[in-house]
């Protein structure tokens, strides 16, 4: 049986399905998935943390049983956070609470700590990268840039036929392609294509690629500087305690995604784990729950 309960819950504009677990008087934690997943991404995560907080796991807009409206403009980042800004306004009305984010679900929550401050306590992200040490690894060329020609692949036209041939083989090879997947099993591989296959549910999810504001150069593009200065540090500043958990292994984004960092954070605690990859939620959810709450209890 689930300790999970589901609910739907109009927030700007859009029904948004979300799981809920925790006493409701119980410090509050919103946990955002990342591509091509949905609110399963943190469960194993959740579960262990579920005695002390209210774990709130939404399917964000374009996934799974959430809303999926058409456009690509529609899947701009000043959507996805007024989303969850007035989910958790619903929720958890003018208290602050915990952020999580992992993958895009990562890149949301950079955005929602940036531009609501005062909403977030502390920022925990795993395997997720701050825009702008991304985008200045992406222009630097070299192996991340090479790491993310994936992204305009998928951004690319016709990207929802070719994921869902073979009942979405190419699609769930993208977990072993980034590492090995023995979490994949066969009752998780069916509950994500049964996610994959809500109407309207891929080229919305592929949207959130096309709507990305990030510039992937083609690999042995020429070098590009993005010099960091005081006025972008003040604006993408992340001023809450922040808890980067990297496992080492990960593929797709690089240590060097990762650089620059502390340049933007007041109070910044990094974790590495080896024998990690992009998918440390799923490949170690014990330690990543125990990295997170021995850092809220110092924090």
């Amino acid at each position: 049986m689930s300790v999970f309960q589901s609910q739907i819950v109009t927030a700007n504009g859009q029904k948004i399905h979300t799981m809920m677990a925790g006493a409701e008087d119980a410090p509050v934690m919103l946990m955002l998935h990342g591509f091509p997943e949905y609110w399963h991404a943190w469960s194993s995560v959740a579960e262990q943390l579920i005695n002390d907080f209210r774990l709130i796991l939404p399917d964000q807009r374009g996934f799974n049983l959430s809303s999926k409206p058409d456009g690509v403009e529609a899947y701009h980042t000043k959507h996805l956070v007024a989303d969850m800004i007035a989910l958790m306004d619903q929720i958890a009305p003018g208290k602050p609470f915990i952020l999580c984010g992992h993958d895009w679900g990562a890149s949301v929550a950079y955005a929602l700590a940036m531009r609501h401050a005062t909403r977030v306590s502390h920022l925990i992200i795993a395997n997720g990268v701050h825009p702008i040490c991304f985008q200045k690894a992406l222009y630097a060329g070299g192996a991340q840039t090479d790491g993310s020609q994936y992204m305009n692949v998928l951004s690319a036209k016709g990207s929802e036929e070719r994921l869902s041939r073979d009942n979405f083989a190419p699609l769930l090879n993208m977990f072993e392609k980034f590492s090995a997947a023995p979490w994949l099993d066969e009752k998780v591989r069916d509950a994500y294509c049964t996610a994959w296959s809500k109407e309207g549910a891929l080229p919305a999810m592929l949207n959130w690629y096309r709507g990305s504001p990030m510039v992937v150069p083609k690999s042995g593009t020429p070098a590009k500087a993005l010099h960091i200065t005081a006025q972008m540090e003040a604006k993408y500043r992340i001023s809450m305690p922040h808890l980067l958990l990297w496992g080492m292994d990960d593929v797709a984004l690089l240590p060097e995604a990762r650089a620059d960092l502390g340049r933007f954070c007041d109070r910044l605690e990094v974790q590495e784990f080896g024998n990690a990859s992009h998918w440390i939620l799923h490949e170690h959810p014990a330690a990543v729950a125990k990295a997170i709450a021995g850092f809220l209890s110092q924090n």
